[in-house]
């Protein structure tokens, strides 16, 4: 399983490293340390806590790419026998597409990992980062 350094996190989260840092210092999402001593969240709790995040969000966050493309993480993956849809939440913003399964499968996305969802009119296009 993927785990993500606090500056990762926030940055996935749309927020600076401090409020990824007190969030974790509260309990708000669960760290532990790595092999070389860093703080670190698990991937799948990453993407719990950026879910909860997103619906409890009483800021005014604001999240913007000239180029279209929203870096977040991966919170939900359903397979069809042919299809998939692929749920990114990145900061406050809930992005979900829908692809082939071998797509999916080929990029090698599972619940947790790092993502970007990249908008281009009507469609969103994942890739893997």
């Amino acid at each position: 399983m993927q785990s993500y350094t606090i500056g990762q996190a926030a940055r996935l989260l749309g927020v600076s490293p401090d409020t990824a840092r007190r969030w974790a210092d509260a309990g708000r999402v669960a760290t532990h340390r790595d092999e070389s001593g860093r703080r670190v969240i698990d991937g799948k709790s990453l993407a719990a806590f950026s879910v909860d995040l997103a619906q409890d969000d009483d800021e005014d966050t604001s999240y913007t790419s000239a180029r279209n493309a929203f870096p977040g993480i991966v919170t939900g993956i359903e397979l069809g026998d042919i299809a998939a849809q692929v749920t990114i939440q990145a900061g406050p913003h809930r992005l979900v597409s829908l692809l082939t399964r071998e797509a999916v499968e080929e990029l090698g996305l599972d619940v947790g990992m790092q993502a970007t969802a990249r908008v281009k009119s009507t469609s969103v296009h994942i890739d893997r980062t």
